[in-house]
């Protein structure tokens, strides 16, 4: 049986409204409907701040179970976690960013 909270929210809801779960960085999004389907529900996945607010513009959108099963096994990869580490290393510190933007002077380690 359909959980009626959903329907609702799928028949009443406005397009891409976005609605806070019990879990936190879990949200329930409504897409709209376009020429080649109906209206309908996804998860979105996207981390929050302390204050429960979204951090990311848009999270990682789910539209079913199929798609977080392939999600599950790709973010679960090894490999992945190898490439993200070497990003890491590559990518600016985000201390370092916040220090520039603040105004501090960059100093170089010789």
């Amino acid at each position: 049986m359909p959980d009626e909270k959903l329907l609702e929210f799928l028949r009443d809801g406005r397009d891409w409204e976005r609605r806070a779960t019990a879990v936190p960085g879990i949200f329930i999004l409504r897409l709209p409907a376009d020429s080649r389907r109906p209206a309908s529900l996804a998860v979105e996945l996207n981390p929050v701040d302390e204050l429960g607010k979204p951090t990311k513009k848009r999270g990682l959108v789910l539209r079913s179970g199929v798609e977080l099963e392939e999600f599950r096994k790709l973010i679960n990869d090894e490999k992945l976690t190898t490439l993200m580490g070497k990003i890491d290393e590559v990518n600016p510190r985000k201390d370092a960013a916040r220090r520039k933007r603040e105004g501090e002077e960059e100093v170089f380690e010789i």
